[in-house]
C-alpha cells in the first residue's frame, strides 16, 4: 500500500512504533506530537489518513476533530486512537465525521486492517464543500449568529431571500440550506426565465433553485420566476436568491413587481459584508489557500502572522471574491514558502490606492456638485421607499413643493410611480 499517514500522538514511544510498522508498510509517515502540530501540517498539505489520539495535553483529539471539521479541512479519513476509550467517545467522535476507532494496545493486525480500509475509503471520499456548513465565511459572532438564523428555517420549504453585498456569500448560504441528496439548480440564463420558465423545474424535485441576484431581474424575467413559483409551490422544492440591492426603492418606482417581491421576501436574511466579520479573514484566507494547494494549483505555501494580520486589516470591498483572487495571487507568484507582510502590500497597495475615500456610500474625491446630487439621489430614494412611493407624502417630509420635486427626481434620474392617493 501507499499513501501519506499524519499519527498524532503524545506519547513519544507509540509515534515512533507506529511510525515504523507503517513505514514497513508501504506508507509515507508524518508525525506530530500534539494538536498544535497537527494543525500546523494540515494547514500545508491534505494527509490520505490520519490516526489521531483522544487524549492529548494541549487539545484533546476529539476537540481537533471538530476544528478540522468546522474549518472545512476534514476531508480525509480520521481514526481516532485512546487507551481509556468509551463507546460513547467512540460515537461522538463518529457523528463528528471519524472513520474509525482504535483502543491502545492496538493490535497489529487491527491496525494494518484498519488502516488499509480508510486510505480506501479516503481515496472515494468527495472533497468536503465548505458551503455546507458556512466555514467559508468563518466563525465569528456575526456568522455564528448568522448560522443559527439560517437554521431555524432549513427546514421551511417558502422562499428565501439573502441580502447583502456583492459576495458576502450568497451562494455559500443557499448551500446551507439545501437539503443532501437533492437536485441544485442555478438559475444562470436568466433570459430562459422567458423563453422556457418552466424548463427549470425538470429534474428539480424538492431541490433548490438558487438565484444569484434577484435584483437585476427585468419585468419579462420577473414574471417567468413568478410563474416558477407558481410551479414548485407546495412540491416540496425551494427558491432561494439573493440581492445585492434593496428591491424596496425598486418596487416604489415600479421596476420591481411588487407581488413578486413580497413573494420572495417572505423569509429575509442579513448577510454581513466581510469587513463587518474581519476578524474572520485570517482563518478564511489560510482556508483558500489549504484548497488552492490541494488542488495542485501552487507548491505549499504558509501565510505569516503578520501577513494574515495585514489581510485582517483591509476593508475589502469586493468580499470573498476579492480575497480569494487575492490569496490565489500570492499563492501563485509570492517566491518563498512563507508569504510575509511584504507580499501581502505588494498585491494590496494598487487596491488602496485605487480605492477612492467614501463616506456612507458616497466618494469624497469627486467634485460638490456630484457628490451633493449622490446624496440628494439617496436621500430621495429612501423618502420614496419609507413613504411607499406616495409623491404627497415625500413632498411634506422634504418641505418641497410637488412640481419642484418632480422636477428634482426628474433631474437626478430618478424614476418614480405616482400612488392612486397621493392627493388624498
Amino acid at each position: 500500500m501507499s499513501g501519506h499517514i499524519l499519527v498524532v500522538d503524545d506519547e513519544v514511544g507509540i509515534r515512533e512504533l507506529l511510525s515504523e510498522i507503517l513505514t514497513d508498510e508501504g506508507y509515507d509517515v508524518h508525525l506530530a506530537e500534539n494538536a498544535e502540530a497537527a494543525r500546523a501540517f494540515r494547514q500545508q498539505r491534505r494527509p490520505d489518513l490520519v490516526l489521531l489520539d483522544i487524549w492529548m495535553p494541549d487539545t484533546d483529539g476529539v476537540t481537533l476533530l471538530k476544528e478540522w471539521a468546522g474549518g472545512g479541512q476534514l476531508t480525509m479519513p480520521v481514526v481516532m486512537m485512546s487507551g481509556h476509550g468509551t463507546i460513547d467517545t467512540a460515537v461522538e467522535a463518529t457523528k463528528l465525521g471519524a472513520t474509525d476507532f482504535l483502543e491502545k494496545p492496538v493490535a497489529l493486525a487491527k491496525l494494518l486492517d484498519t488502516v488499509n480500509k480508510a486510505i480506501r475509503r479516503g481515496v472515494s471520499l468527495p472533497r468536503r464543500s465548505a458551503g455546507t456548513d458556512l466555514s467559508a465565511l468563518g466563525r465569528s459572532a456575526q456568522i455564528q449568529e448568522l448560522k443559527k438564523r439560517l437554521g431555524q428555517i432549513a427546514g421551511n420549504t417558502a422562499p428565501v431571500m439573502l441580502l447583502g453585498e456583492p459576495g458576502s456569500g450568497f451562494e455559500v448560504c443557499a448551500h446551507f440550506l439545501h437539503q443532501p441528496g437533492t437536485a441544485w439548480v442555478e438559475i444562470k440564463d436568466r433570459a430562459r426565465l422567458v423563453s422556457d420558465p418552466l424548463g427549470f423545474v425538470e429534474g428539480l424535485g424538492n431541490g433548490t433553485l438558487y438565484l444569484p441576484d434577484a435584483s437585476e431581474l427585468a419585468r419579462l424575467e420577473q414574471k417567468g420566476l413568478g410563474l416558477l413559483l407558481d410551479r414548485i409551490e407546495g412540491s416540496g422544492a425551494r427558491l432561494v436568491c439573493g440581492s445585492s440591492r434593496s428591491l424596496d426603492p425598486l418596487v416604489a418606482t415600479g421596476e420591481f413587481d411588487s407581488r413578486l417581491y413580497y413573494r420572495l421576501s417572505s423569509l429575509a436574511i442579513q448577510i454581513p459584508p466581510l469587513r463587518e466579520h474581519r476578524e474572520d479573514v485570517p482563518e478564511i484566507a489560510s482556508f483558500m489557500l489549504v484548497q488552492l494547494i490541494e488542488a495542485g494549483v501552487c507548491p505549499v505555501r504558509r501565510l505569516t502572522t503578520p501577513a494574515l494580520n495585514q489581510l485582517r486589516n483591509f476593508d475589502w470591498p469586493g468580499n470573498l471574491p476579492q480575497l480569494n483572487n487575492v490569496v490565489r495571487t500570492l499563492a501563485v507568484t509570492a517566491l518563498a514558502s512563507e508569504i510575509d507582510a511584504t507580499d501581502i502590500n505588494r498585491v494590496l497597495a494598487p487596491m488602496k490606492q485605487a480605492a477612492p475615500a467614501v463616506a456612507h456610500g458616497i466618494p469624497l474625491d469627486i467634485p460638490l456638485r456630484e457628490a451633493r446630487d449622490a446624496f440628494e439621489r439617496m436621500y430621495f430614494e429612501h423618502l420614496i421607499q419609507k413613504e411607499g412611493g406616495s409623491m404627497t407624502r415625500v413632498a411634506d417630509k422634504s418641505g418641497l413643493e410637488r412640481t419642484h420635486l418632480y422636477r428634482k427626481l426628474k433631474q437626478l434620474n430618478i424614476r418614480h410611480g405616482r400612488r392612486l392617493d397621493e392627493d388624498l
